[in-house]
């Protein structure tokens, strides 16, 4: 059978090219104005040609690669703007290094470069943002505006159905659900959605008239027949066509499409931390990791000089945890026990535990023992965000009991987690509580963003729920 290229491709918008060429030019305007500004007793050479000519090439490449020029309707402008300072973050790392090999960093003034680099992505992310609104203004006011249908009254299709509906300014005029199954077996929406307005054959119909521009095709999985023949139908038209599959069935963490060579997948498990994501993630440990570990530094050397005065033992306390995929790592703690559990049975700290020293008592009722796992976060074992690292005896024991357990490890342990500031740590002397840390886990793994991280860490200072359950 012959191979069908590009069975998937990604959908490019209108906007497209504007936006490439708007980039591009902010990113001159920022070198230009930057040197206008701080360095104009200077004179512009083919050095600073040749440097904004690199960043333009890098840009655009890590730009396509990223997929920041996908259609963004719909996504929330912060996620957008995120990946614009991530491949700038990129473009900035290409020019220090080809700076630091080709030994030219004197060629230039550091004040007028360091206002480039600031200004570039600032300028990119206004020009994004006031496109967006022109965008929308247009929208609301019915220009720029495609009529669009949902085949199948189902769950699914309600979904769609009530996000066009909230989101005017996507450009999308809902005309209505389209099924011709029994009405006992038809989902009932939501009072204030179209109502069903005609057949699977109506939909095929207005679709050849031009009446429809676009079909949304959100029927169950088992009617894949059904769809089959839809899209036999729909080929007789100009109308765009896109299937709504049910994936959410599965029960998906962090699904996405993909594809193998020309082979379309869905990942129903997976981490978020993928491509961009992933250094975006893992700048923001390397930079507040390293602040907090700074300004932690003198309380840590303090910590440490109570714990070794006041009871026998080391300073530190090294347990065997589970990290990302399941790897072994050894988390670092300050003592504060007597003793030191790392087998095959590990028991929790209870309520006016015996084995917790007069010292080890204050610093787990502030989280303070866990300042040392700034180390890890620094070093990439552990993130500052993420589900917190339980014993391996523990884990052992839990994954046997409750469903998804192990997909906690599909992103790095955290110093702290949603879990944590929602109330849920501490001793687990129930199922249901590490149940409930277990669901608390996922949803942040579900919900991943930055701002989301930056919202835990400013919960975990000032929240009264992070020191419940704590000794």
């Amino acid at each position: 059978m012959p191979r069908q290229r590009g069975f998937i491709r990604p959908l490019h918008n209108k906007t497209g090219l504007v936006q490439r060429l708007l980039d591009a030019a902010w990113i001159v305007l920022a070198h230009a104005l930057a040197f206008w500004v701080y360095d104009s007793a200077g004179e512009w050479d083919n050095h600073h040609t040749v440097a904004t000519g690199g960043a333009l090439l890098v840009f655009l490449f890590l730009a396509e690669a990223g997929g920041l020029y996908r259609a963004w309707r719909g996504v929330p402008l912060h996620k957008e703007l995120v990946r614009v300072w991530a491949v700038w973050g990129g473009v900035l790392t290409a020019l220090l290094l080809a700076a630091f090999f080709t030994k030219e960093s004197s060629t230039f003034s550091r004040v007028a470069t360091l206002g480039w680099f600031i200004g570039a992505p600032t300028l990119i992310s206004v020009g994004r943002g006031l496109l967006r609104l022109a965008l929308q203004e247009a929208r609301k006011r019915g220009r720029n505006m495609r009529r669009a249908g949902v085949i199948g009254m189902t769950e699914m299709g309600e979904r769609v159905a009530a996000h066009l509906a909230e989101t005017p300014w996507l450009g999308m005029e809902m005309v209505g659900f389209f099924d011709d199954r029994t009405p006992e077996r038809l989902h009932t929406p939501e009072a204030d959605l179209p109502d069903l307005v005609g057949t699977f054959d109506d939909a095929v119909r207005k679709a050849r008239e031009g009446e429809i521009d676009i079909l949304y095709i959100a029927l169950p999985m088992r009617a894949e027949p059904r769809v089959q023949k839809l899209l036999r139908d729909l080929a007789d038209t100009t109308a765009s066509v896109y299937v709504v599959p049910d994936f959410f069935v599965f029960d998906l963490l962090h699904g996405r499409w993909s594809a193998l060579d020309d082979i379309p997948v869905v990942s129903v498990f997976e981490t978020p931390f993928y491509g961009i994501d992933g250094w975006v993630k893992r700048f923001e440990d390397i930079v507040l990791g390293t602040v907090f570990l700074t300004i932690a530094a003198l309380p840590m050397a303090l910590i440490a000089l109570l714990i070794k005065l006041t009871s026998k033992g080391p300073v530190f306390f090294q347990q065997r945890r589970y990290g990302l995929d399941g790897e072994i790592i050894h988390v670092l703690k300050f003592r504060s026990m007597t003793v030191a559990e790392d087998g095959a049975k590990v028991k929790q700290a209870e309520k006016n535990d015996s084995r917790i020293t007069p010292v080890g008592a204050i610093l787990r009722r502030l989280s303070l023992d866990e300042l040392p796992q700034l180390f890890h976060v620094v070093t990439g074992s552990m993130s500052l965000v993420g589900p917190r690292p339980h014993a391996v005896a523990h884990n052992e024991a839990y994954r046997k009991r409750i469903h998804g357990y192990m997909l906690r490890h599909k992103v790095k342990p955290g110093l702290t987690g949603w879990a944590q500031v929602n109330g849920w740590r501490g001793e687990t002397d129930t199922l249901e509580k590490m149940e409930k840390r277990v669901e608390h886990d996922l949803e942040y793994i579900r919900r991943w963003g930055l701002w989301f991280d930056l919202k835990i860490i400013l919960l975990t200072v000032f929240s009264p729920k992070v020191h419940r359950n704590a000794y």
